[in-house]
């Protein structure tokens, strides 16, 4: 499916579910992850996860766009379109969307190693833990404005 083809579908569907055009756009973004869609509130448009349509199909990728067309038509109403509003979980039973889309389970060989980094103070011992590295040359300990150095970067094995 292509980017085209996702902007009818939404507008489709925005039109048979809500009864309201869609007037923004929708397009496929392959950098999203942990969601199925993301509804942008500055843009109003839509952004969907290609790799979902690809693994469970047609039926999961509507149930997507149903779900982000919530938040698209609440939002331009001015009504609760947050996941925790009232207004929002209405309209999602009204028009049968899901709340959650389904996931791709991961295999644990692709799932990067867990690495935190330890800095410390060259002068006062302070400890520092971080996930991310670090550029010790533009941060001072917050203590005594010491020197900060790299102590050890420890691999705790894969993510859970």
């Amino acid at each position: 499916m292509t980017d085209e083809q996702a902007q009818q579908l939404v507008e489709d569907l925005s039109l048979q579910y809500f009864n309201r055009p869609f007037l923004h756009n929708a397009y496929f973004n392959n950098r999203l992850k942990s969601t199925g869609g993301r509804y942008l509130l500055r843009s109003h448009n839509i952004e969907l996860n290609k790799k979902l349509y690809d693994y469970f199909g047609i039926d999961e990728l509507r149930g997507i766009i149903l779900h982000e067309l919530c938040h698209y038509h609440l939002h331009i109403q001015g009504l609760g379109y947050k996941h925790r509003d009232k207004d929002f979980r209405m309209l999602l039973l009204e028009v049968g969307a899901p709340r959650f889309c389904s996931t791709i389970e991961e295999t644990p060989l692709k799932r990067r190693p867990k690495t935190i980094h330890f800095y410390g103070c060259a002068r006062c011992q302070q400890l520092y833990k971080r996930k991310r590295k670090m550029d010790v040359t533009k941060y001072r300990c917050s203590k005594c404005a010491g020197e900060i150095r790299l102590i050890m970067s420890e691999n705790n094995g894969l993510n859970n």
